[in-house]
C-alpha cells in the first residue's frame, strides 16, 4: 500500500528572492506517490530555483515545504543532507564538479548521501546509461564530454539509486527527440515502485504525452496555476 503522506508538499510556500525569477505568489503544490506533475516555467534560472526550493536549499520567509513528510526548515543539516540522497536531479544547467571526472560524478551523490556499495552502484549506473544511449559510463572530464552525452550523464545521475522523488529540468533539450521514451519509461518506473516524478519544461512539453501527467501546471507571476493549454 502506497503511503498517505505527500512525497512533496509545498504549503503557501514564499521564498527569499523568488521574484527576482518572475515568481510573485506563494507556491502550494502536493505531489502524491505515483505522480507525475508537469510544469512549464520561463527559464534555466527560474527552474533551478525551484527544484532546490522542493529540495529544501532555499530559505523561507513565509510556508513551508515538506519531503517524505518532513518539513525542511525543522531539519537538523545533517539529517536534511541524507533526505536528500533519496532526491534525483537533472539540473538544466551546471550541476557537474568540473575537478572529478564524469564517473565519479555520477556516483557521488548516492556515495555520498547513502551506503551503497561502489562496484554495485556502478554496474546500475552502467545499465541506465546504456538505456539512455551511452555505451557505459563515460570516462574522462565531465568538460570533455559532448553536450548530448553531458545531457545523457545528467539522467544517469538522477535515476540512480531508486530516488522517491525526480526533479527533471528540461531533461530533452538539446538531446535526441528519439531518448524521451526511455525518460518517460524510467519515469513511469519511478511512479511504479512509489515514487514521484516533477517534470519542468521551458517551452512546452511536446515529447510527453498529456495523458502520462497526473498535473500540468504552468510557474510564473501568479505562482503555480494550471496550464492554459496542452503544449
Amino acid at each position: 500500500m502506497r503511503s498517505a503522506v505527500p512525497v512533496l508538499e509545498l504549503s503557501l510556500a514564499q521564498a527569499e528572492h523568488f521574484q527576482d525569477f518572475g515568481v510573485n505568489a506563494p507556491l502550494s503544490l502536493r505531489v502524491s506517490a505515483g505522480e507525475c506533475v508537469l510544469i512549464e516555467g520561463s527559464d534555466a534560472a527560474q527552474l533551478a530555483a525551484f527544484s532546490d526550493l522542493c529540495s529544501g536549499l532555499v530559505p523561507l520567509r513565509g510556508g513551508n515545504v515538506r519531503f517524505a513528510g518532513r518539513d525542511w526548515s525543522d531539519l537538523p543539516h545533517d539529517y536534511a543532507a541524507a533526505l536528500r540522497g533519496r532526491i534525483g536531479r537533472v539540473f538544466a544547467t551546471g550541476g557537474w564538479l568540473p575537478f572529478l571526472d564524469a564517473e565519479t560524478n555520477i556516483l557521488l551523490p548516492q556515495l555520498h548521501h547513502t551506503r551503497g556499495d561502489r562496484e554495485e552502484l556502478r554496474r546500475t549506473a552502467q545499465a541506465l546509461a546504456q538505456d539512455f544511449g551511452l555505451p557505459g559510463l563515460p570516462l574522462g572530464r565531465v568538460d570533455a564530454l559532448a553536450v548530448p552525452d553531458l545531457g545523457r550523464a545528467g539522467l544517469v545521475r538522477a535515476f540512480l539509486g531508486e530516488p522517491l522523488l525526480v526533479m527533471l529540468e528540461d531533461p530533452t533539450r538539446g538531446l535526441l527527440a528519439s531518448l524521451a521514451p526511455a525518460v518517460l519509461n524510467h519515469a513511469a518506473m519511478t511512479r511504479d515502485r512509489g515514487g514521484a516524478v516533477v517534470w519542468l519544461a521551458r517551452s512546452g512539453l511536446a515529447h510527453v504525452d498529456p495523458s502520462f501527467a497526473s498535473q500540468r501546471l504552468q510557474l510564473g507571476i501568479e505562482g503555480l496555476v494550471p496550464a492554459r493549454q496542452a503544449t
